[in-house]
């Protein structure tokens, strides 16, 4: 892989023809992000993001993750194991710069405050071990408040003119945003690994080197999908063994005549904490979005107050949240600003990395724990929630339930009742584009499983696509992280039916894409060796033409055709 990258198809030169639009779109000097799918005119946000993020707020964020390569960078020339601190901070705020994860520019500047404290005593630390550190921008930069927004401003990802190298270092930076999402999550529930944060040390200084190669880049953005790995089995480690391996479950859409809290986003430490706290209360727990997997896990289910899910996939949350009537828990990204009139905006709370102006954010104390007793109180005074549908839906199917049904899968392949696996998993989103994903589930022939996970399956997890022998045709393994099941499962039928390599098997991955999460997926799905994976509605702006070639050339990554010309050619 890093040969192909070392060939012609890179340009050493300055990508010029690519950068103009960039560049002549920042004259106003306003704003500068590409780092989601919905970007707008597919190149990048310059005045307001398309996720309602200011250009205020973007340059927040750029100086923070400014403040995040020099501490990484530091701390990787010290080499020791980074300190509890280090990790906190860096996952922290590679979180917090997620699309619409935090909107709150004091929340954000606080953040900056705050490592600029940890650098300077890095600072220290490497002077009196004698340790001599690179002279890069992130690492000599002071951090006088007085010099913020211009560091801002220097530290976008504007500052790497060549496209070809901006584009590898951001694969690579959005990978590791990703990442620490993950990494958040299962040190949650006290699962570490200092190997992944030393690489993530590692990676963002190789990121804030100015002098970093075509090949050194691409090595690292190979080394991305590695570690993206190893966090997603931490995760994966975690979650079953605080809550029990997750069981075909049938979760309720309808609501109780109960007042309710709605809970959002992905971390599960949150919705059990909630769950705790609101038993005996009189008050009903919904989930919504990504939050829908807790229902699969026994040690969460458990609860009788855990009613059921509450609407769709996070765009539509404006509308599900005024007819919910309840307060609504930010757990993680996924946040729409509200309009000025919405009736819920001062029924929201946020915690961990998220936050939006105005709205109560729920600290954890010093041993992690977080008191909702505030949220618990205001949604006694609310009025039930108004039900907006009715049903069931079918969910549970991560790996070690797929391995319970393990002899009835393999026989309906063997008997040819089972032709192909299709793998849906990854983001929804507003793109009328989007659309193709319900159009595709609904054209598949019968003898067709889709095996999703992510928000993606809110397009086609409500229709009645009936089953094979008992087996649903659509599996849903559960959260973004837990498309690793899928990784699982694949490798564990390249075993089961001696196939030489994974590309082999009669699976076809189809992924939607829409934030970072989605994006160490599948640097995570290249390092296993899958090919030919299909990405869309659209491919990333933050892709250079001559990276992408490349990408398309030795992976076989490719976009969507129509549901007609893919059906027919990846499916038969």
């Amino acid at each position: 892989y890093i040969q192909a990258f070392s060939g012609p198809m890179i340009s050493k030169r300055d990508s010029s023809e690519n950068n103009s639009l960039i560049y002549s779109n920042m004259a106003e000097n306003k704003m500068f992000c590409f780092q989601c799918q919905e970007t707008a005119k597919g190149t990048g946000c310059t005045i307001k993001g398309v996720c309602g993020k200011e250009a205020t707020t973007s340059k927040w964020q750029d100086l923070l993750l400014s403040v995040v390569r020099g501490i990484g960078t530091i701390q990787h020339s010290i080499g020791k194991e980074p300190t509890p601190e280090v990790t906190r901070f860096l996952t922290d705020a590679l979180f917090t710069t997620i699309t619409n994860a935090n909107f709150n520019d004091q929340d954000i500047l606080q953040k900056v405050d705050k490592g600029i404290v940890l650098k300077k005593q890095l600072l220290q630390k490497a002077a009196n071990m004698n340790i001599h550190l690179p002279a890069y921008q992130e690492v000599t930069w002071g951090g006088e408040k007085t010099d913020y927004e211009a560091e801002g401003t220097r530290e976008s990802v504007l500052r790497h003119e060549n496209a070809d190298i901006r584009s590898l270092k951001e694969l690579t930076m959005l990978g590791l945003k990703g990442m620490a999402a993950y990494y958040e999550h299962a040190a949650h529930l006290g699962e570490e690994n200092s190997e992944i944060i030393s690489f993530i040390c590692r990676a963002l200084a190789t990121i804030s080197n100015p002098d970093a190669d075509m090949n050194t880049l691409l090595g690292m953005v190979l080394e991305t999908g590695k570690y993206g790995v190893d966090v997603m089995a931490l995760l994966d480690k975690a979650n079953p063994q605080a809550y029990g391996n997750p069981e075909l479950t049938r979760v309720n859409i309808g609501t109780g005549s109960n007042p309710g809290i709605l809970i959002s986003g992905h971390d599960l430490k949150d919705i059990e904490d909630l769950l705790i706290q609101t038993e005996g209360t009189g008050i009903d727990v919904y989930t919504h979005g990504e939050m829908l997997p807790a229902h699969y896990y026994p040690q969460l289910k458990k609860y009788k107050h855990l009613v059921g899910n509450y609407g769709n996939a996070w765009w539509k949350q404006k509308e599900e949240f005024e007819s919910f009537n309840g307060p609504v828990v930010f757990t993680t990204n996924c946040i729409v600003p509200p309009s000025p009139s919405a009736g819920y905006r001062n029924r929201v709370f946020t915690t961990n990395s998220t936050g939006f102006p105005g709205w109560k954010h729920i600290q954890a104390a010093a041993d992690g724990h977080k008191d909702f007793s505030e949220v618990i109180a205001l949604a006694k005074t609310c009025q039930p929630p108004r039900e907006i549908e009715t049903g069931e839906i079918i969910g549970g199917f991560a790996h070690a339930q797929v391995f319970a049904l393990a002899d009835k899968i393999v026989e309906a392949v063997k008997s040819g009742a089972i032709r192909k696996f299709v793998v849906m998993s990854g983001c929804d989103g507003r793109m009328k584009s989007r659309n193709y994903y319900e159009e595709f589930a609904k054209a598949l022939p019968q003898d067709v499983v889709i095996l999703t996970s992510g928000c993606a399956k809110f397009k086609y997890n409500k229709l009645n696509l009936g089953d094979i022998n008992g087996i649903p045709r659509v599996l849903d393994a559960g959260q973004c992280n837990d498309s690793y099941s899928w990784a699982v499962v694949a490798l564990k039928l390249k075993e089961i039916f001696g196939a030489s390599d994974i590309n082999e098997l009669p699976i076809f991955f189809n992924i939607a894409w829409y934030e970072q999460k989605a994006v160490i997926v599948l640097l995570a799905l290249l390092h296993l060796g899958v090919k030919n994976i299909h990405l869309g509605p659209t491919l990333p702006a933050f892709c250079s033409p001559a990276v992408l070639k490349v990408l398309v050339e030795t992976f076989g990554i490719a976009g969507n055709g129509t549901v007609e010309e893919d059906i027919k050619n990846y499916i038969g």
